[in-house]
């Protein structure tokens, strides 16, 4: 196994379980957004799906076994429309963007500036999908404030569904 302490390795496995929740995700984002935004989700869908491949091969590569999808994800919230699908996919990247961050916080080097990288990338797609940006990107979860969409964060997530 290659140099990373068990904070690096807990951490990368979170970002690819996220990544695995946000390709989920903008399957549904896809599904109802408007014509007019559907080729912004699936540039995010297809951006998310190659950070998760690629986050599978780099927990591989060292020498750890990769978090498994779930089969299906609880929203936080119903998508029963285009605004709906909108604010999803501000969610969507809220939350990876936070948990970009806890990698960020626990990497160094090359992983710490991809995961740098992802988050500000994370940020942009949020902004762009809300319309506005937020003081800290990736970090409202961890206060345990509303969000931009007015749900409590800590409890509003796509979560592996039981």
């Amino acid at each position: 196994m290659t140099d990373v302490t068990n904070e690096e390795l807990t951490a990368l496995q979170a970002v690819l379980a996220a990544e695995h929740a946000v390709v989920y995700g903008y399957g549904v984002v896809g599904g109802r957004v408007d014509e007019g935004r559907r080729a912004e989700a699936r540039a995010a869908y297809d951006a998310h799906r190659a950070r998760r491949d690629a986050l599978m091969r780099e927990v591989r590569g060292l020498g750890a076994e990769p978090v498994a999808a779930s089969a299906g994800y609880a929203l936080p919230f119903a998508v029963a429309d285009s605004a709906a699908a909108v604010r999803l996919a501000a969610e969507l990247e809220d939350r990876v963007a936070g948990v970009y961050s806890d990698l960020v916080r626990a990497a160094g080097g090359a992983r710490r500036s991809d995961a740098a990288a992802a988050l500000r990338e994370a940020a942009v797609r949020a902004a762009r999908w809300r319309g506005g940006s937020v003081a800290f990107p990736g970090l409202a979860e961890r206060t345990g404030q509303a969000g931009p969409t007015g749900t409590d964060p800590a409890t509003a997530s796509v979560t592996p569904a039981a």
